[in-house]
């Protein structure tokens, strides 16, 4: 029977000072002794999932979690100031060097996959390898398919984009979408603001998997304000500044990391990112290994994208096993 892996509590928790005035929670689970592996969560903004070291096993794996700058239990919460894509791949760095780890593997998810592959690309002689589930490549075609009438969550989800979308003049493509939301997020009505919260973040619940478990993708739903706001605020400051990278720089850079290994795990009817980006990535990228899971969209949470991840952390484990 598949199956993912016990959940177990963290052996060591704190907060990291960065150069600004922001200070980044971490926590270490697992084997200290352990292959290091650092855990990047997507959004941006959506901070660790309850669950996210199920996906490895904990007497391999030294598993490394943090919430970026702005969201979950990082410190101050929200806060835009200092909060860029540079911003956190410093983060990254000073994360290893403060745990004293010489290389580890990075595992990313959605906006963690844009992130890894960026940071992979800075530092390669830090990274064992990566798995990417949910590959997100930042180009303006990747936001347009998230938030524009044109985009596929759109095309298939249409009523449900009507309400995510109301109030933006036409045509809703992502850059009037993004202003009109950042305005609303910007403004002193807090009623407002607070309805474009949930809008935005039900949007994304909606567009995640291809089952909903009843109660949740609707605005009327109760949903933890903490994450609704980090979510929605975060995520709309990164596409406005087009994730603060040039167009296209992943797949113009790729000749940077081709040597090293990567396992990309991508939904078949993901509806968040495409997958013609995963695919493109796996073209140009002659030593990874490409999973479209045939029965699943963009959550972690559906059974078929939790159970490769389980068998890309095994894989990933042995491969690094072998070469040692």
């Amino acid at each position: 029977m598949k199956r993912l892996y016990p959940d177990i509590a963290a052996y060591h928790s704190g907060y990291l000072k960065t150069d600004s005035q922001h200070e980044i929670f971490y926590e270490q689970s697992g084997n200290p002794e352990g292959i290091p592996v650092v855990y990047l969560h997507g959004g941006p903004g959506a901070g660790l999932s309850p669950n996210y070291k199920c996906f490895f096993d904990s007497s391999r794996y030294r598993i490394i979690g943090f919430e970026q700058r702005g969201c979950g239990r990082s410190r101050p919460f929200g806060d835009l100031r200092h909060n860029s894509t540079q911003d956190l791949l410093s983060d990254i760095c000073l994360l290893r060097e403060h745990l004293n780890i010489d290389k580890w593997v990075v595992f990313g998810g959605s906006w963690g996959t844009t992130l890894g592959l960026l940071y992979a690309m800075e530092q390669p002689e830090a990274v064992y390898g990566l798995i990417l589930r949910g590959i997100f490549l930042g180009r303006q075609e990747d936001i347009d398919w998230f938030i524009s009438e044109s985009g596929g969550g759109a095309i298939f989800f249409p009523e449900y984009f009507k309400k995510f979308a109301q109030g933006t003049p036409s045509p809703a493509n992502s850059a009037a979408i993004l202003h009109t939301f950042n305005e609303i997020f910007a403004s002193e009505n807090e009623v407002n603001k607070l309805a474009a919260l949930k809008r935005w973040y039900c949007w994304e619940e909606r567009l995640s998997r291809l089952v909903l478990p009843l109660g949740t993708g609707d605005i009327t739903s109760q949903y933890p304000v903490h994450l609704v706001t980090s979510l929605a605020l975060l995520e709309c400051h990164y596409l406005l500044n087009k994730c603060f990278i040039e167009e296209n720089y992943i797949m113009q850079n790729i000749d940077k990391i081709a040597h090293l290994p990567a396992i990309l795990i991508h939904g078949r009817y993901d509806m968040v990112c495409k997958p013609e980006g995963a695919y493109l990535l796996h073209s140009a990228w002659p030593n990874s290994r490409l999973q479209m899971v045939p029965d699943a969209g963009h959550s972690t949470s559906e059974p078929g994208i939790g159970y490769a991840l389980c068998r890309a952390t095994r894989d990933m484990a042995r491969f690094i096993k072998e070469q040692e």
